[in-house]
């Protein structure tokens, strides 16, 4: 009988067992150091576990499937799946100290939980260092992909150009704070590209195609899905930054604005105003009333047709691609899951 491909929910599984399993042998390894290593071991255990959507093992499986087709078993990359999700909770833990984020998931942010037991300094310092713990065990993971060292070596050049990227953008963000009113909608897309699109969609993408050997017939329309979708997501996260309710977010909705973040929404919202919105824009109104002036600009409404436009071109890449065509389905199906989230 012929193998089907692993479900959704089958997948997410089986990546956070793998994660399961290689956290618990580094929690032993560093409880016998001292047990303050393990309950700080724990603690970056308990944030790469607390939930999240598991986007970026999702795109890579799907790329790895694009061309394994279903009868190919997952057991094979599922570390290097794991790997992609133990890097994203080092970024989120760094982005959580840099913007000083209260909740994340619906969770205290790491900062937040060290602080509480010895102070503000220590909390930083203590997020940091998971944050760096957790960017060390991706690589310690993906190092046991039982793969060929030349498939491994050109899965991890793409997995090294994500984590520059990911860099890379996310310090533009930070000098984007520094001085928003010089910050563009051109610059802010371009944070967008490498901050969130690189790394959510593009590169994991690109990633699990590698995983499966490659083939340049498909990495050209990966390339055009992920930053197409990729962008429409860090879109959204725009949106929901400003409308979304924490309750479904697991965030604070008035983070970007308390911050005056040079988001892509925020710069169309000034290039669209009047003067008198603009000014009071600039002279700092509370949060509720700045989302009031974003929508009145008509920028809420232009980012979702941005949304859209990029979903349109991502999923025009998809349909044309040669892939297994459960693998085109499924990103189909992404395209829009990932850029249509509830506020």
């Amino acid at each position: 009988m012929p193998r089907q491909p692993v479900s959704h929910r089958a997948l997410i599984g089986a990546v956070e067992g793998t994660l399961a399993d290689f956290l618990a042998s580094q929690i032993a390894a560093l409880d016998a150091v001292d047990p303050e290593l393990g309950g700080f071991a724990r603690t970056a255990r308990d944030l790469v576990m607390a939930g999240g959507k598991r986007l970026r093992p999702t795109f890579a499986y799907w790329g790895w499937r694009g061309i394994t087709g279903p009868a190919e078993p997952v057991e094979p990359v599922l570390p290097a799946l794991g790997a992609l999700e133990l890097m994203h909770t080092f970024a989120l833990v760094h982005d959580d100290v840099m913007d000083d984020s209260a909740t994340r998931r619906g969770r205290p942010t790491a900062h937040r939980l060290f602080a509480a037991r010895n102070g503000t300094r220590f909390g930083t310092s203590a997020a940091i260092l998971a944050g760096d713990l957790c960017l060390v065990w991706a690589d310690q993971l993906l190092a046991r992909t039982p793969l060929t060292p030349h498939v491994l070596m050109e899965a991890r050049t793409r997995y090294d150009r994500m984590r520059i990227e990911a860099v890379a953008g996310q310090y533009l963000d930070v000098l984007g704070e520094t001085d928003p009113g010089s910050w563009s909608v051109e610059r802010a897309l371009l944070v967008a590209r490498h901050k969130t699109a690189s790394y959510t969609v593009q590169w994991p993408l690109g990633f699990g195609l590698a995983l499966a050997g490659g083939d340049p017939r498909l990495d050209e329309a990966f390339q055009i899905y992920g930053i197409a979708v990729g962008e429409a997501f860090q879109l959204r996260d725009d949106l929901l930054g400003v409308y979304g309710d924490p309750a479904v977010t697991g965030k604070p909705a008035d983070d970007d604005l308390r911050s005056e973040k040079p988001t892509t929404l925020r710069m169309l919202a000034r290039r669209m105003a009047t003067d008198a919105q603009r000014d009071e824009l600039d002279r700092g109104a509370g949060p509720s009333r700045q989302a009031q002036i974003i929508t009145a600009t008509g920028a809420r409404d232009r980012v979702e047709e941005m949304i859209q436009e990029r979903v349109e071109e991502g999923v025009a890449a998809i349909r044309a691609a040669p892939m297994q065509p459960d693998a085109r389905a499924a990103l189909l199906e992404l395209a829009v899951a990932a850029t249509h989230r509830p506020a």
